[in-house]
């Protein structure tokens, strides 16, 4: 049997969930320099909206995510991920009624990928947004074959298929065939930068002179000024709209 449980009710998974959701993320993900002028507010604000995902006692995934209020057209959408972030705290703060739930992340554990369970907590989530009156579901999604094509620019890889005509990434593929469908590119949806050694630390990289490399796990390229030591990375993802 499975449950969505609010972070908050159940401490016990917690020290397990920080190892746990966070290995299979590469280490410049959680260097964007923006995301800690909201993270405290969000977590404020919005603590039933961070879920543990468990099956007879056993943690096997997690996420969390934030409400706003979205008008459903493209053009209304936030910039991405932080730009989301960013959005649901001030309209808190700002008295706006939300009528979106943003699914930001989501983990399965490495020891229980594969088997479906990604589907089903994606799925859980969903519905629990609509029944507490969030209506319409969305999510900045980082597909993960988008670091074998780093040069690929996000706005092409999103119309890759399969001859089946379901999307080449797997994980937009998870969330197709649960109804959802790709609206538009985030190509800016983080920015990450910090100093070429900072690089050369999340990366395992050298970077000796000023270029445009590409990195491990990363989706585009970074840029490295040796000059400025500084190096840039801005990630980019791809909405989707669950029904």
């Amino acid at each position: 049997m499975y449950e969505l449980i609010p972070a908050g009710d159940a401490p016990q998974y917690d020290a397990e969930a920080e190892v746990r959701f966070a290995e299979d993320w590469p280490e410049f993900i959680f260097h964007d320099a923006e995301v800690p002028k909201y993270r405290e507010r969000r977590v404020q604000y919005f603590p039933e909206w961070e879920f543990y995902f468990v099956s007879d006692g056993r943690l096997i995934a997690g996420c969390w995510g934030v409400p706003l209020a979205w008008d459903g057209t493209v053009e209304d959408l936030p910039g991405g991920f932080t730009d989301a972030l960013a959005r649901s705290v001030t309209s808190y703060e700002q008295g706006v009624v939300p009528n979106t739930f943003v699914l930001m992340a989501a983990a399965v554990r490495s020891d229980e990928q594969g088997q479906g369970h990604a589907g089903r907590l994606i799925t859980a989530v969903r519905d629990h947004a609509v029944a507490q009156g969030l209506g319409q579901v969305i999510a900045p999604v980082r597909p993960t074959l988008k670091a074998s094509y780093p040069l690929t620019p996000i706005e092409t890889f999103m119309t890759w298929t399969r001859p089946d005509g379901l999307p080449l990434d797997p994980w937009l593929r998870t969330h197709v065939r649960l109804g959802a469908t790709l609206l538009a590119p985030a190509p800016a949806s983080q920015t990450m930068t910090g100093s070429v050694a900072d690089w050369e630390s999340w990366t395992k990289m050298r970077f000796p002179s000023t270029g445009t490399y590409t990195i491990p796990a990363g989706l585009t390229t970074l840029e490295i000024n040796r000059e400025s030591d500084t190096g840039l990375y801005i990630e980019p993802n791809i909405w989707l709209r669950h029904r």
